[in-house]
């Protein structure tokens, strides 16, 4: 069995129940607080081209990459060379891998990779803030930050501290559909990770009190404060969510939560989230780098197997995805000094027949310096700030949106009367083939992008399980992407975008005049 380096003066159990090794290492690297953990910046959230549950960000959009630690799926973003898309499916590797079941449900997906001494783990609860209840909003979010809090064997900060020791990284995220806890590191400090992360799976409970839980509370308090209330345009994001779903829906919330139901989460509720969800039966790890199969089964047993299987998990909602029922529009004040113009439709889920379409869609909309919007309002007329657009399909439902902030100058009426020209084209013309074939090879650079690090494949094959139910979907999923066709395209523009829209205005405190208030042609 591989031997653990650890801090000097302390001996913790490495071998499941029994055992010890006994420390012999100094810190190398200090010890992060454990703030901000991964909630997309609202102050950039029209960037968002997916929310991760998938979340597709712009790479220049400034917005903390904290919460997307690696692409999730194939993307529409960078602007690349136009070459012929054909054959697009053929050119994406299979993801090769390996995956079992322990008895205690716990998913297991292990893929070799010899090319460098390192290795990613990456475990996924399939628990998110769409499954929060109603009063309880920021749960998924706030026990994301508890984990970090100390387990049975491991006093509170050796995570960390341990972890950098051995020359690890680690963090987690939290979206609307799961919640992940990563490591990547030397692959002789393999043990270790699987050793921490199986002692929080299995043995927190005991460690948890009021006082973790009011820390975290806070600290996730102060989080709502930096990233939603107190920076420019920080509302828009859950405001739209809200008037986009309705209230029942699983998505109507921002993951962040509320203060209210924050301040309300009692220690008993907060055990039996964890009770419920944070179960091996209703988690998966993917092990992606240097090390033998044999060994790291052995391991994952040791260390995994003897943790109990928790209860029957509650139904998840089943959704089917309507149209907001009417044109709706909003007003913010916000301490800002330019006014922004948001548009959101509703969309698919992720995987959805339509979903990759969409995705063309908002590319040739708003993808690069070429795109229609990006070219007419920020390079040619001169008139916008930014703008953006992202079909955003989630594991149960979507939504599309168009972000457009004018120039001083300009108003969000102008925006909204060139957008609409832009989308009437679009309708009635769509696409050319040059636009096709450039958001179909810049989806396939970003998707092999994204998987030529270990941790970006281990963090892929979790998203495929738990979206697709196998991890080895790689291949059809670019296949999707190699079949859309300019009939497809002009097909879902009229079917999504022609539709009823939020509109929702942030305006200047005082500015209320700004406001769009109808469909402007």
């Amino acid at each position: 069995m591989s031997s653990v380096s650890l801090p000097p003066g302390r001996s913790v159990p490495v071998e499941g129940l029994g055992g010890l090794a006994l420390a012999s290492h100094t810190l190398l690297l200090p010890k992060r607080d454990r703030v901000a953990r991964h909630l997309p910046s609202p102050s950039a959230a029209h960037q968002l081209i997916h929310e991760d549950g998938f979340v597709k960000r712009k790479r220049s959009s400034g917005v903390d990459r904290g919460s997307l630690p690696v692409g999730r799926r194939l993307g529409v973003m960078a602007a690349l060379v136009v070459m012929p898309a054909a054959g697009f499916g053929q050119t994406v590797p299979r993801l090769a891998h390996e995956k079992y079941t322990l008895p205690n449900g716990l998913e297991v997906i292990l893929a070799e990779d010899h090319s460098v001494p390192v290795v990613a783990v990456n475990t996924w609860f399939k628990v998110g803030s769409g499954d929060e209840l109603v009063g309880r909003t920021g749960f998924a979010h706030l026990f994301e930050h508890i984990m970090f809090m100390g387990s049975e064997n491991v006093p509170v900060g050796k995570f960390d501290q341990w972890l950098e020791a051995a020359g690890a990284n680690n963090n987690g995220s939290t979206n609307s559909d799961r919640t992940n806890y990563y490591e990547w590191l030397p692959s002789n400090a393999l043990p270790l990770a699987l050793w921490l992360d199986a002692d929080r799976m299995g043995r927190l409970l005991p460690t948890m009190d009021l006082a973790k839980v009011d820390l975290q509370r806070d600290v996730v308090k102060n989080e709502r404060r930096q990233s939603y209330d107190n920076v420019p345009y920080g509302r828009a994001y859950e405001t739209i969510l809200a008037a986009l779903y309705p209230a029942s829906h699983p998505y109507a919330h921002s993951t962040i939560g509320s203060m209210t139901d924050l301040s309300a989460a009692s220690l008993d509720d907060v055990k039996n989230f964890f009770r419920t969800y944070y179960a091996p039966n209703n988690a998966t790890i993917s092990i992606v780098g240097d090390f033998q199969s044999d060994s790291v089964k052995k391991l994952v047993q040791l260390y995994f197997g003897s943790i109990p299987r928790g209860p029957a998990l509650p139904p998840r909602p089943q959704i089917t995805s309507q149209p907001v029922p009417r044109d709706t529009f909003l007003v913010l004040e916000d301490k800002v000094q330019l006014p922004r113009l948001y548009y959101a439709w509703r969309g698919v889920k992720a995987f959805h027949e339509d979903d990759a379409s969409l995705d063309v869609v908002a590319y040739v909309l708003a993808g690069d310096k070429n795109s229609r919007l990006y070219k007419r309002l920020v390079y040619d007329m001169q008139v916008a700030q930014d703008v953006s657009a992202f079909n955003n399909s989630q594991r149960l439902d979507g939504g599309f949106q168009i972000v457009v902030t004018p120039k001083p100058g300009h108003t969000p009426a102008e925006m909204a009367k060139l957008v609409n020209e832009e989308l009437q084209k679009l309708l009635a013309s769509g696409i050319t083939e040059r636009e096709l074939a450039r958001a179909q090879n810049t989806t396939r650079a970003q998707f092999l992008d994204r998987i030529a690090s270990d941790l970006g494949k281990a963090d892929q094959l979790n998203y495929y399980n738990y979206f697709v139910g196998t991890p080895d979907y790689a291949q059809q999923d670019a296949a999707r992407y190699d079949k859309v066709t300019l009939a497809d395209v002009k097909r879902v523009a009229g079917a999504y975008l022609n539709k009823p829209r939020v509109t929702l205005t942030v305006v200047p405190e005082g500015k209320r005049d700004l406001m769009v208030t109808g469909v402007i042609q």
